[in-house]
């Protein structure tokens, strides 16, 4: 195993997801709920 010095350790990158992917995952998640619930419960508009 290589030991990493000072400089290299810095510059390592991690494997992080990123703001805006975990925003579109949430999003998308919650608009597919909304159709599933829309298609399963159908509520009349008042």
């Amino acid at each position: 195993m290589k030991e990493l010095k000072e400089q290299e350790l810095k510059n390592v990158k991690g494997g992080g997801i990123s703001i805006g992917v975990a925003t579109l995952i949430t999003v998308g998640a919650a608009f597919l709920i909304g159709v599933i619930d829309g298609l399963v419960r159908p509520l009349k508009c008042n």
